[in-house]
């Protein structure tokens, strides 16, 4: 994400120490307390945020926009907007604000972004094959040591430019052709991670897709965000979130509103159509 050229720093020293530290890659038992530690230490910059009682996350019915091009259309009529991190702006989050939306912060979590200004923080060892999309390569989640850091400087940025929540993509790539023997317990051990690191600052955290988790994650994260739930008949396995009272957040790409709105509003999500590349167009149930 968009980091100072201190945060940079601190976040590529910080993972280049850790990657050169003897012994093989850390497995999600084996980097538990390692990862613990990151995350206290990454802590020290949210030493005073708000308390699960009354940090914000949203409940089912609200309605939501999800657009990462910019400049952001913050004209939609909707509650919620999940817009990229990076690209968006402090005076974007504050408009939303004075409209009386919330924000949810874009952050990729499970590849490196050749485009992105961190992305010097991530040594190529924890680098893998690329997951189709340009300039991306999946990342190594074993290491939490290496990556705990990166991520945490990365929600400090979402949590400076004012957002209420994170979106973290791509945190089920233990499904994946990674380039890594990734388990479940490893996608476990790092999505757990990400929520207490968000958590830490004040923030909610969004469950995307990862649908195989979601009774094990349920309770951790603060709604979900999936992408063609309907399309592929998976959305029973979001029913948990719904019954915690905790939004679930749907898209679709190809399948006419008409034909999966009645079934959200049935169920309870917020859902619409998007174009894939996520621009301002939508059309909400």
């Amino acid at each position: 994400m968009r980091l100072g050229a201190a945060g940079v720093a601190v976040a590529l020293a910080t993972a280049l120490l850790a990657a050169c530290s003897p012994g093989p890659a850390a497995g999600a038992e084996s980097a538990a307390g390692t990862v613990t530690a990151s995350v206290q230490a990454a802590g020290d910059t949210a030493a005073s945020v708000p308390a699960a009682a009354t940090r914000w996350a949203p409940t089912p019915g609200a309605t939501w926009q999800w657009q990462l091009t910019t400049p952001v259309d913050v004209t939609v009529a909707a509650d919620v907007f999940d817009i990229d991190g990076v690209e968006s702006t402090a005076d974007t989050v504050a408009a939303l604000h004075r409209a009386g939306r919330k924000a949810i912060c874009y952050v990729n979590a499970g590849a490196v972004e050749d485009f992105r200004p961190d992305r010097a923080a991530f040594p190529r060892a924890v680098q893998g094959a690329q997951d189709g999309w340009p300039g991306e390569r999946l990342l190594d989640i074993r290491r939490l040591d290496v990556l705990g850091p990166i991520m945490a400087a990365r929600f400090d940025m979402c949590r400076q430019k004012g957002f209420d929540a994170v979106e973290a993509d791509l945190v089920d790539t233990f499904a994946e052709d990674s380039g890594f023997p990734l388990t479940a317990a490893d996608q476990l051990a790092y999505n757990r991670m990400l929520a207490d690191l968000a958590h830490a600052r004040g923030l909610a955290i969004g469950l995307k897709n990862d649908l195989d988790q979601v009774a094990d994650l349920v309770d951790v994260f603060d709604f979900a965000i999936n992408e063609q739930c309907f399309q592929y008949d998976e959305c029973d396995e979001l029913t948990p979130f719904v019954r915690a009272h905790k939004a679930v957040f749907t898209a679709e790409y190809e399948l006419d509103p008409a034909d999966f709105c009645p079934d959200a509003r049935a169920r309870g999500f917020s859902s619409m159509r998007k174009h894939l590349d996520l621009d301002a167009w939508r059309q909400p149930c």
